[in-house]
């Protein structure tokens, strides 16, 4: 392009302080950066750099050809001529990173806290919360010491109704998800009549830590996803002290689409804070999250492009099943598997069909971009921020949907590691019970009576309904096992009943459903598994208690769960 006169030549993208490196050490000298927004120079993809000698001002801009518009707008409000060098757009992105990287780790912890504090779990109990759990706790202690036997029996007949009322509307809801096939079907002639040419920029996060062991694997994963690789970015998060994960992916070769993001250290170090960093930098007006060890099947993007198209602007996120490769490796990936099928065949089905809040998976879900953004983003002191997220969703009337496209991922092989899982998951639902509780009348006037109820079987009653498998559990054992005039001392016929039709029918209830799980995936080879569902349910409940402790004790601590350890690999993913 020829020069107008006025020094606002376009140079080559081989300049030397063209390297982000270089850039950001010449943007920090000219001084000029911080006079304005990293919000603006991201969205208008340009930075000022320095001024030269001439008087004019060297803008770094993403833009292949000079916008005259642009540049024109630049020298009224920079004082002067301006003088463009072409960068990568990646490079003003993570410039803007670096430099503002104070603001930008604020506003990924604390934005939706600033915005509506109500909606936060910055805070864990409010005050009304604590009073009231002052009173309860003290109440029953002081019951406890004045009428044992009664406040036995009041806690054994609460824990038993508890149980009821948790199992039964999951197997209500299931039952409805069995008898009515709402996922969205796409087929793949659907899939195949897509042009490449008209997709949209698709953005894909996956929030890394301390995954080096795994890394070449992801990038080995998510290289096969069937979209146009110059619409395709695919932002790693890692945290900052994680060099060793960054060491990985440079040694694995990643794409030129794949884009490695340092996220600014700050507390709470959780994943949601690390995705809202991500958010910041998305260019998609589409967005997934991945985990390090998943592998989605490869036309799960455009799957997620047409239900988007279908569902309307109402649909603000579409949810993929989640199953396990690593099925048949040992009790516990079998039982995770019987368990991930129910929910994500059936569950979710039962939910989207009676127009229910759906708690989102922590992987796999599509989102618009600017309806997340809308949302307030991932609440990053929320340790199932996925699960809050669905909820929010719903309380402003977005709907999410479910597609009929899975992601395999690595199922937990050891115990420990399950209930240090498990124990965040708990936590997490706890959290976003007391969250939601504290305007209760407000959040049934957004989403109804009715999905207030599902909303508090569902969230607040799945680690209700886990505290007290053990104790209930516990019960049942000594009333067969003590002779019948102590047990009846204590506890009045009615009650033991009460307890007997419980263990036999609440359990009968949640075999049934893990095994209705195999049916609709052909993994017929698990069924009989699910008569352990008792054993794997009593892991939840020792999970639920480690996650209660840590509700009072560190609320925002995410619990870190290892992957690899599995021996086996994903069809299609590496030996």
């Amino acid at each position: 392009m020829a020069d107008d006169g006025s020094t606002s030549a376009r140079h080559a993208i081989d300049v030397p302080f063209a390297e982000q490196s270089a850039l950001d050490e010449t943007v920090t000298a000219g001084g000029l950066l911080q006079q304005g927004l990293g919000q603006r120079y991201l969205a208008e993809d340009w930075l000022p750099v320095r001024r030269l000698t001439d008087g004019s001002v060297l803008v770094a801009s993403a833009a292949r050809t000079e916008d005259a518009a642009l540049r024109d707008a630049l020298q009224e409000e920079l004082g002067g001529p301006v003088t463009f060098v072409q960068v990568s757009q990646w490079s003003i992105r993570q410039v803007v990173l670096r430099q503002y990287r104070t603001a930008i780790a604020d506003a990924a912890a604390n934005e939706l806290h600033d915005r509506n504090p109500a909606l936060s779990g910055q805070t864990v109990f409010s005050r009304g919360q604590r009073v009231g759990g002052v009173v309860v706790v003290a109440a029953v202690v002081i019951s406890a010491i004045l009428w044992p036997r009664v406040t036995a029996i009041i806690a054994l007949v609460t824990a038993s109704l508890v149980f009821l009322a948790g199992t039964a509307f999951k197997f209500i809801v299931s039952i409805q998800g069995a008898r009515y096939d709402v996922v969205e079907r796409i087929t793949d002639s659907e899939v195949a009549a897509l042009d490449d040419a008209d997709l949209p920029v698709y953005t894909v996060l996956v929030p890394v830590f301390r995954e080096a062991n795994i890394v070449a694997q992801l990038i080995d994963n998510l290289g096969g996803l069937d979209y146009p690789v110059h619409k395709l970015e695919v932002i790693i998060l890692t945290e900052e002290e994680d060099q060793a994960t960054r060491d990985a992916i440079t040694a694995a070769g990643a794409p030129a689409h794949f884009h490695v993001v340092v996220v600014p250290a700050g507390q709470p170090q959780t994943k949601p804070r690390a995705c809202n960093v991500g958010l910041y930098l998305a260019t998609g007006e589409y967005l997934v999250i991945y985990d390090a060890e998943d592998t989605p099947d490869p036309d799960q993007l455009k799957k997620a492009l047409i239900a988007f198209e279908r569902g309307g602007e109402d649909t603000v996120c579409v949810q993929a099943a989640l199953n396990y490769f690593n099925a048949r490796e040992n009790f516990l990936t079998r039982m995770f598997t019987l368990e991930y099928s129910y929910w994500f065949d059936y569950m979710l089905a039962g939910l989207d069909h009676q127009s229910l809040p759906i708690p989102l998976g922590g992987t796999s879900n599509h989102f618009r971009t600017a309806s997340l953004i809308e949302l307030g983003g991932w609440d990053p002191y929320n340790v199932t921020e996925d699960a809050d997220l669905g909820i929010r969703a719903s309380a402003v009337g977005y709907r999410v949907g479910v597609i009929n496209s899975t992601t395999m991922e690595e199922a937990n092989t050891s115990i420990p590691n399950f209930i240090r899982q498990r124990s965040r998951w708990i936590k997490g639902y706890m959290q976003t019970s007391l969250v939601h509780a504290r305007r209760p009348f407000a959040l049934i006037g957004e989403v109804g009576l009715r999905r207030f109820a599902a909303f508090t079987l569902l969230i607040a009653g799945t680690p209700a309904t886990f505290l007290c498998v053990l104790p209930f559990y516990a019960v049942t054992a000594v009333t067969l096992i003590l002779p019948a005039d102590a047990v009846s001392s204590v506890f009045p016929a009615w009650v033991l009943w009460i307890c007997l039709f419980n263990f036999l029918i609440g359990n009968a209830v949640m075999i049934y459903l893990s095994m209705m799980g195999p049916f609709k995936r052909g993994t017929f080879h698990l069924m009989l598994w699910s008569l352990l569902n008792p054993v794997y349910w009593t892991l939840h409940s020792i999970a639920a208690y480690k996650g209660l402790w840590q509700l009072l004790t560190k609320p925002h601590y995410w619990e870190k769960t290892n992957h690899g350890l599995t021996n086996q690999s994903a069809p299609g993913g590496p030996a």
